[in-house]
């Protein structure tokens, strides 16, 4: 029997992260992985969509090149170049996670793993054949797939989720989207870009109701611009795929037949078929129970990554994993979700980290708001990008940044100035104080910072 340090069943974000701290600290490490190392972020998710957004943003420069005097002439998309781009960026960087953790000498298992009990991995081969592994510590790192709702009839044809959108080579006409959460609308804003004509259906009565209210009217005008049709409150009773169509019926009787459809409501935690029950190991709701050193309730047994139900965010799984393999070799860390940026990539894109305006309202915290719009700045106006804005929200009393979101270009870039500040304890006075290089999008969160106090420079503000 081969014996390891560490064995890690999944080779995501998560997984292949703490893979590669753990023989960093100088253990024996085993990942077993049935797919391709680098998980559902690097492979369908975060990476692949990222790369054809950047076809859309692209696609979008040259129809406006003109506004900037450039003369390109007839513009034409070609999404199986585009595909086969992004194709490429994957290949590329799954190929240096590859070699990333040979070059640690991280040992990579094909195949799958099934927790015997503590200490006792069972490797089950491509080719079929089964060993059993020991591991002085055992990480599971198995992620989430989108769900699989029955009531939808996901053909993986024409009725598609989010892998499947992936791989079109041609732009549909049509396209119906169930979901108008943050997967929803990134591929609403992608395909109609690309020419598709596109709908989406949500039950709630705005789309992306994680965000404040200002934040979705921007995307929501974004969406009206290009043509997509939102339909907030209304509910699906049926979808029936035929052979180059589908037929999706509301529950109020609207008919939508559209060339392609795709359900976006949700993910799948891969917490089946793991021997999970046999072992012991406590789950609830299909989420595997952990606590902030990422142990489950067996000792030398850890859990990270979307498994767990924490926050189903690619950066978050690679903390947990580190987390999980400096407490598996003996450390004492524990995980801390207090500043946890995310982003989303729709056009303008969408970035927060911390409180947003509609929780403080929600529990009747006071707080001090700042904001500042990027049509004031210069280095917005010259790039052409002047929908949005930035939001700081502040402690009154200590004047410390609770969290902030920003939506505009770039947002996911200079969210992370605000998450560095909330983490080391910053106050607005660090922020404002801070030269900021002009002409530069950040100066666009320094004068936020500026308004919290009505002090903003470039615009009118509150009279003290």
């Amino acid at each position: 029997m081969k014996e390891y340090g560490l064995v890690i069943v999944g080779a995501g974000p998560g997984g292949y992260v703490a893979a590669i701290r753990a023989a960093q600290m100088g253990a024996k490490v085993a990942v077993i992985e049935r797919k391709k190392v680098g998980g559902t972020c690097l492979n369908w998710g975060c990476i692949p969509t990222k790369a054809l957004y950047y076809s859309a943003k692209t696609l979008k420069s040259a129809r406006h090149a003109a506004d900037f005097g450039v003369n390109v002439g007839d513009i034409s998309f070609d999404l199986s170049k585009a595909i086969d781009r992004k194709d490429d960026v994957v290949k590329k960087l799954v190929g240096g996670v590859e070699q990333l953790l040979k070059g640690n000498g991280v040992e990579v298992l094909r195949g799958d793993g099934y927790i015997e009990g503590p200490g006792r991995v069972r490797l089950t081969k491509e080719d079929g054949t089964v060993e059993v592994i020991a591991g002085k510590s055992i990480i599971i790192a198995t992620g989430s797939e989108p769900a699989m709702i029955p009531a939808f009839n996901i053909d993986k044809k024409n009725v598609l989720t989010t892998t499947e959108m992936l791989q079109l080579r041609k732009v549909p006409e049509s396209l119906l989207i169930i979901g108008g959460g943050v997967n929803g609308c990134e591929f609403a804003n992608l395909f109609s870009s690309f020419g598709s004509s596109v709908v989406i259906v949500e039950l709630l009565p705005t789309i992306l109701t994680t965000e404040d209210k200002m934040v979705s009217k921007v995307i929501m005008k974004s969406f009206k611009e290009k043509g997509v049709t939102i339909l907030n409150e209304v509910s699906v009773e049926s979808v029936v795929s035929e052979e180059n169509r589908v037929k999706t019926t509301l529950k109020d009787g609207r008919e939508f037949i559209t060339e392609k459809v795709m359900v976006s409501i949700g993910r799948s935690l891969n917490s089946t078929g793991l021997g999970l029950e046999e072992a012991g190991i406590k789950t609830e709701k299909g989420k595997i129970l952990v606590n902030e050193k990422m142990e489950t309730n067996i000792p030398g047994i850890y859990a990270i990554g979307d498994v767990t139900g924490k926050m189903l965010l690619a950066h978050v799984a690679s903390v947990q994993g580190i987390i999980a393999a400096q407490n598996a070799l003996g450390k004492n860390a524990s995980m801390d979700y207090s500043v946890v940026p995310a982003g989303i990539f729709t056009d303008p894109e969408i970035a927060s980290v911390g409180m947003r305006e509609k929780d403080a309202q929600e529990k009747g915290i006071p707080v001090a708001v700042g904001r500042f719009p990027y049509a004031a700045s210069g280095k917005a106006l010259g790039m052409g990008e002047t929908e949005g804005f930035v939001q700081i929200i502040t402690d009154p009393g200590t004047d410390k940044v609770l969290g902030c979101s920003i939506v505009g270009a770039h947002a996911t870039d200079l969210i992370g100035e605000v998450a560095l500040a909330m983490k080391t304890g910053a106050k607005v006075k660090d922020i404002t104080e801070t030269i900021h290089a002009h002409p530069t999008l950040p100066e666009i969160v320094m004068e936020a910072a500026e308004d919290v106090h009505g002090l903003a420079i470039h615009k009118i503000g509150r009279k003290r």
